[in-house]
């Protein structure tokens, strides 16, 4: 093992207490010796993900937002509604770390081999507490980023490129060809879009805005189709017709858009059928909800027959699912085409402090096309040693 002295680094955490407050700020944590088949990685980028403005502020209504502290220890407050504190049961009172994924250099390895290959190298990590100026982490939870690669590029490999892939991957298993995509603008919408046009598979793009239709369609997306059209419904169809999809990935979650995906898939098949059924078409469409952009209820017209399904799908799960061999196989590729198909943009980068900046947190906070920040946990913070 590569000995290094105890290292004591700053940490982002957050903190719901069962007064109805959330509290974010910067704990001090020891970063342990490495085990054998660990590293310890010095982090320099960590993207903040719509999962992880989720842990950051749980329910809290952030027009609250209250700073105190120090300009180098900032503690921020606010309220959270009383009929969203039941949802908060789970984690009441407890401190967590926060962060899903990020990119650093390895500072010091366990004794195994494969955690030596990886000292003084530049490696993805995922498994959660990325905010902070150093992760020890098992080496299964690494990528090692080509060598001309530097952290700020790798720090987005996990959770977008692999949810893409697992998207594509699903759609393969799972006995369909192509397939449709909501928030079809976002960080992952491009990536997969420069997936499908890579690798000649069918994609139906639905954005919520005139100018994310415009970047797709720069981007060469073929059929994108924009829920504020008045053509939406036609659109969508034909959109589908074109490509022939049967499965959709709703990053959205609530409202109609599930259904209307649905109906439009069923108009599609009914075109084709021979005689009339009333039980629909027997081909099965199945959408998949992954996020939750609208909180409120998924509502469905069952007016696209009986065979259709809508689950949830998460890309953690998926790829325990798939198992180790087959997820190295979507990493590998992650790698190689690291500043082609899965290159990530930026609106900015940030320290750990100015996370907790409110002036910050109305930018990154807003979720919103081309407004993803990174977090670089040891910008402005000398090495601790």
């Amino acid at each position: 093992m590569t000995d290094v002295k105890q290292r004591t680094a700053l940490q982002l955490r957050s903190l719901i207490k069962s007064s109805g407050e959330l509290q974010l700020s910067l704990a001090s944590v020891e970063s342990p010796q490495p085990a054998a088949h660990e590293v310890l990685v010095r982090i320099e980028a960590a993207p903040i993900n719509p999962s992880d403005i989720g842990l950051l502020f749980g329910a809290a209504d952030m027009s609250t937002v209250a700073l105190s502290g120090t300009s180098d220890r900032p503690v921020v407050t606010a309220r959270i509604p009383e009929a969203a504190m039941k949802s908060m049961v789970g984690r009441l009172n407890k401190s967590l770390p926060v962060g899903g994924e990020g990119a650093g250099v390895v500072v010091a390895a366990g004794a195994s081999k494969e955690a030596q290959a990886l000292l003084n190298k530049a490696v993805a990590i995922m498994g959660g507490a990325t905010y902070a100026q150093y992760r020890c982490v098992p080496v299964g939870q690494c990528l090692e980023l080509p060598a001309d690669a530097i952290p700020a590029e790798g720090a987005s490999s996990f959770i977008n490129p692999l949810t893409a892939l697992g998207m594509i991957e699903t759609m393969r298993r799972e006995g369909h060809s192509a397939l449709v995509h909501t928030a079809a603008a976002s960080n992952l919408g491009q990536m997969l879009n420069r997936i499908c046009q890579k690798d000649g598979i069918g994609l139906v793009n639905i954005v919520r805005k005139q100018e994310q239709a415009d970047l797709l369609r720069a981007m060469g997306a073929a059929h994108v189709c924009d829920t504020a059209s008045p053509t939406f419904p036609r659109d969508l169809t034909e959109a589908i017709a074109a490509t022939g999809a049967t499965i959709a990935f709703d990053a959205i979650g609530g409202g109609t858009l599930a259904g209307q995906i649905l109906t439009a898939m069923e108009t599609v098949l009914s075109r084709h059928a021979k005689e009339y059924s009333r039980y629909g078409s027997t081909t099965h469409k199945q959408v998949y909800i992954y996020g939750g952009l609208d909180l409120k209820p998924t509502e469905v017209v069952r007016n696209f027959g009986m065979a259709w399904g809508i689950g949830g799908w998460l890309v953690f799960p998926f790829l325990q699912k798939i198992g180790p061999a087959e997820t190295l196989k979507l990493k590998r590729r992650v790698a190689a085409e690291l500043k082609t198909t899965f290159v990530s943009h930026y609106a900015g980068e940030i320290s750990l402090t100015e996370v907790l900046h409110p002036d910050k947190i109305a930018l990154y906070g807003r979720r919103a096309t081309g407004a993803k920040y990174l977090i670089n946990p040891n910008k402005g913070i000398p090495a601790c040693g």
